[in-house]
C-alpha cells in the first residue's frame, strides 16, 4: 500500500472512488475541492491510499494560514462532512499515520477531521459539538407528511394554504444570496463572497441548484441544495422574516422533501446543527434520526482544543456588533473575516 498526496491524474479514479463509498459525500468530490481552492485559496493537501494501482482510500484535506488560526489542517473548510474514507481500518490507519507525521512536518497548530460517522474515527480527541438529521423519504407525499411531528405538520398544511409555489434554479441565485447575507446578518456570522455559489455551480453542475419559495412573484426563502447519489442535502437555507406567518420554511424544506421523493431521491439530510441553537431546536421538530458528529481533531503547536463557533462566549460582543453593522458593510467586510475561521 502507498499513502500519498494526490496529483491531477487522480481526480477522475479520486471521485469514482468517492461515489462509490457508503460515507462519501459531496464534500469528498473535486468539485467541492476546485471551489474552496478557487474562492479561498487553501492549499489542497488531498491524501490517497493506493493498493495495487488501484484507490483504496481517500482524505480531502486543506492547509489553511492566517493570523488567527495560524497554519491548521482541515477536513474540509466550510463543510460539514470531511474525514478519512477507506476499504479497511488497515488503509484507514495508514492514512492517520500519513496525516500525523504531514502534521509535525507542517508544524501546524491542529487537524481537524469533520466525521460524519464513527467508522471514520482515527482515535483523535473528540469534538462533540454538533449533530446532524436525516430522514427516509419516498415518492408518498402524504406518508412524507404524517412522519412529520403533529405540530410541525400543523405549519406545513398552513404553509400549503398560503399560495406559495416553488422554483428551482439551476444558475441564478441572487435571490438566494440577497436573502442568505441577511439571515448571516441577523445571525451576527460573516457573510460569504458571491465567487463561492458562482463555483459551487459551475462545478458541481447539475448536482447543485437554488430551490425558492414565490409568495405573489417575489422569492420569501431559498435554499442551496446538493444532490449526491439518493440523498438530498438543503446546504444554505434562508427567508424573509417579514413573511414568518406565511411559514415558508415549513413550505420549503417540506416541498423539496416531496419533490426529492417523487424522483427518486431517498434520503433527506437536514444537515449539522450545534446542540444548543435556534437552528437544532427548528430541526428537531421534524422527528427526524438524529446522530452525533464524531468530529475529531489532532493538536499540534496547541495545547487545547480550539473552539471558534459561534457558541464560543468570547464572540458574544462581536456577534452583537456585527448585528447591527450596515448591511452593504457586512457584506463587504464578511467575506474577508469569513475567511480567517473556514
Amino acid at each position: 500500500m502507498i499513502v500519498r498526496q494526490a496529483v491531477e491524474t487522480d481526480q477522475e479514479g479520486w471521485d469514482r472512488y468517492v461515489l462509490g463509498h457508503a460515507q462519501g459525500s459531496p464534500f469528498h468530490l473535486n468539485a467541492w475541492r476546485k471551489s474552496i481552492e478557487e474562492t479561498f485559496s487553501y492549499e489542497s493537501k488531498h491524501v490517497v491510499a493506493e493498493t495495487a494501482g488501484s484507490i483504496t482510500g481517500v482524505l480531502p484535506l486543506f492547509l489553511v494560514e492566517n493570523f488567527l488560526v495560524r497554519k491548521v489542517l482541515i477536513s474540509s473548510p466550510f463543510s460539514v462532512y470531511g474525514g478519512i474514507l477507506a476499504d479497511s481500518a488497515e488503509v484507514r490507519e495508514a492514512i492517520h499515520n500519513y496525516v500525523t507525521a504531514l502534521a509535525k512536518s507542517l508544524r501546524v497548530e491542529y487537524v481537524e477531521l469533520r466525521n460524519a460517522y464513527t467508522e471514520q474515527c482515527v482515535g483523535f480527541a473528540n469534538v462533540p459539538r454538533y449533530i446532524t438529521f436525516t430522514q427516509d423519504i419516498g415518492p408518498d407525499e402524504e406518508a412524507i407528511l404524517e412522519s412529520i411531528p403533529r405540530k410541525t405538520r400543523r405549519m406545513v398544511r398552513k404553509s400549503l394554504q398560503q399560495g406559495l409555489e416553488s422554483r428551482r434554479q439551476a444558475t441564478n441565485f441572487l435571490a438566494f444570496e440577497d436573502l442568505y447575507s441577511k439571515n448571516l446578518r441577523k445571525l451576527g456570522t460573516p457573510s460569504f463572497p458571491s465567487k463561492h455559489f458562482a463555483r459551487l455551480i459551475a462545478n458541481f453542475g447539475s448536482m447543485v441548484e437554488v430551490y425558492e419559495v414565490l409568495h405573489k412573484d417575489k422569492v420569501i426563502a431559498a435554499c442551496m441544495t446538493f444532490y449526491f447519489r439518493d440523498r438530498v442535502l438543503p446546504y444554505y437555507g434562508a427567508s424573509d422574516p417579514d413573511y414568518n406567518s406565511l411559514a415558508p420554511n415549513n413550505f420549503m424544506y417540506f416541498d423539496l422533501m416531496r419533490w426529492a421523493g417523487q424522483n427518486g431521491y431517498r434520503v433527506f439530510d437536514f444537515g449539522r446543527s450545534k446542540k444548543v441553537s435556534g437552528s437544532y431546536d427548528f430541526k428537531s421538530h421534524w422527528g427526524m434520526q438524529e446522530r452525533d458528529l464524531p468530529y475529531e481533531m489532532l493538536l499540534g503547536r496547541r495545547k487545547s482544543l480550539p473552539n471558534y463557533s459561534p457558541a464560543n462566549p468570547g464572540f458574544r460582543l462581536p456577534i452583537k456588533v456585527w448585528q447591527h453593522l450596515p448591511l452593504q458593510f457586512t457584506r463587504s467586510v464578511g467575506p474577508v473575516l469569513l475567511r480567517l475561521v473556514p
